[in-house]
C-alpha cells in the first residue's frame, strides 16, 4: 500500500445539537477520502478529572463502528449517555477491504462537550411516571419550612427579615433544568394523616416558619413539573415549583418544565371558591420551590416538639437512584 493512498486525520471536529442523550458531529477530511472513506469509528467516553482520554490501539476496533453517512452525523442510541455529564470523543475514518479488515486513518484529536439537560418530553416522562405514584389528595391550609434558630437569626440580621431564594442544589435526576440554575426557597406542605396537620419531627431543625397556602398559591401563580426520584427508599420525591406570573422565576420555567393546571393536577391544587381550599398529593414528598423572597412577618415561626434528628430525610445533593424501576427514565440518570 503506497503512502499516497493512507487516509488523512479527520480534523476540525464540531459537535452540534447536543441533547441529554444524543448529539451530531462532523469533521473535515480531503474531498478523495469523503468518496472512498466507506465508515466512521467514532470514539466516546466520559471525561474523569480533567484527564485526556485514552482511546484504543488503531487496529482494535472502536465503540461505534457506523456506515458512511453524510456529514454531520446523528449519534443517539448508541451510548446511554448522561445528562450534563462532560464526555470526550474522537473520530477514525476507515475504508472496509475484501478480507473484511479495515484500512484506517490515525484518530482526530480530541473534543470534550457536555450534554445538556432533560427536554420537555423527557419531563413529561417523568411527570407521567410521578403521577401513577401520587396517591389521593389530602387537603392542607399552610407551606412550612423547618430550620435552625441560627437560620432566622441570620434572615433577620443579615437578610431584612425576609428568607431570600438560593441556588438549587444537584439533588434528584442529573438532568432536572431547575439544578444549578434556578434560585428558590423551599418549602413544604405534606401533612400527617391522622391529624391534617404538618409532621411534628423534621430534620432540618425545631423552628417551623409556615404561611398561609393561599399566599403562593393562587391565580396569580405558575405550576411546574420539575422532577421525580427518589433516594434507595421506599418513598419518592416531585419537585414542584411556584412562581408568580411573569416573575423572572416563571420566565425561566417557561417551555422548559411541564406548566401544571393549577385547579386540576395530580400533586398539587388550588380549589377556587369564596374560601378556596387547598390539596397535596399523599404518596409522594412534596418539594415546593418558591422562586420569590419570603419575608418572615408574612407568617408565623414557631417551635416543633418533635425530633430533629432524622438526616436520613436530608436530600441535599441526593443522587436518584439510577436502579428504580418507578422514577427512571430511559434517557440517563
Amino acid at each position: 500500500m503506497g503512502e499516497a493512498e493512507l487516509l488523512s486525520t479527520p480534523h476540525n471536529i464540531q459537535i452540534s445539537e447536543v441533547t441529554c442523550d444524543s448529539f451530531h458531529v462532523a469533521w473535515e477530511m480531503t474531498s478523495e477520502d469523503t468518496a472512498r472513506v466507506t465508515h466512521y469509528f467514532i470514539d466516546l467516553s466520559r471525561k474523569e478529572g480533567g484527564e485526556q482520554n485514552r482511546f484504543k490501539h488503531r487496529d482494535v476496533p472502536t465503540k461505534l463502528v457506523a456506515k458512511a453517512v453524510p456529514l454531520p452525523m446523528a449519534v443517539r442510541g448508541h451510548w446511554f449517555l448522561s445528562p450534563r455529564t462532560e464526555y470526550c470523543v474522537a473520530v477514525q475514518t476507515a475504508i472496509r477491504q475484501p478480507d473484511g479488515d479495515y484500512q484506517v486513518s490515525e484518530w482526530s484529536q480530541v473534543v470534550e462537550f457536555c450534554t445538556g439537560d432533560y427536554a420537555m418530553d423527557h419531563l413529561q416522562q417523568l411527570l407521567d411516571k410521578a403521577q401513577g405514584v401520587a396517591g389521593r389528595m389530602l387537603r392542607f391550609s399552610v407551606f412550612y419550612r423547618n430550620q435552625h434558630p441560627e437560620y432566622f437569626q441570620y434572615v433577620r440580621t443579615q437578610c431584612g427579615g425576609a428568607m431570600l431564594p438560593s441556588l438549587k442544589d444537584n439533588s434528584g435526576s442529573h438532568g432536572s433544568p431547575i439544578n444549578g440554575k434556578l434560585c428558590g426557597v423551599f418549602l413544604s406542605c405534606n401533612t400527617e394523616f391522622d391529624t391534617g396537620l404538618p409532621p411534628k419531627d423534621s430534620p432540618y431543625g425545631p423552628l417551623r416558619f409556615h404561611i398561609s397556602a393561599g399566599h403562593l398559591l393562587n391565580p396569580n401563580t405558575h405550576l411546574y413539573f420539575a422532577d421525580f426520584y427518589c433516594m434507595y427508599t421506599a418513598y419518592h420525591y416531585v419537585v414542584l415549583v411556584v412562581a408568580p406570573v411573569g416573575s423572572e422565576g416563571d420566565r425561566f420555567c417557561s417551555g422548559r418544565m411541564p406548566l401544571l393546571d393549577l385547579t386540576a393536577n395530580p400533586f398539587l391544587i388550588y380549589v377556587p371558591g369564596p374560601e378556596p381550599t387547598f390539596c397535596h398529593a399523599s404518596d409522594v414528598i412534596l418539594e415546593v420551590l418558591y422562586t420569590e423572597p419570603l419575608a418572615l412577618d408574612q407568617g408565623t415561626l414557631v417551635q416543633i416538639s418533635g425530633h430533629h434528628q432524622l438526616m436520613s430525610l436530608s436530600t441535599a445533593n441526593a443522587k436518584k437512584d439510577p436502579s428504580c424501576k418507578v422514577c427512571n427514565i430511559s434517557v440517563g440518570r
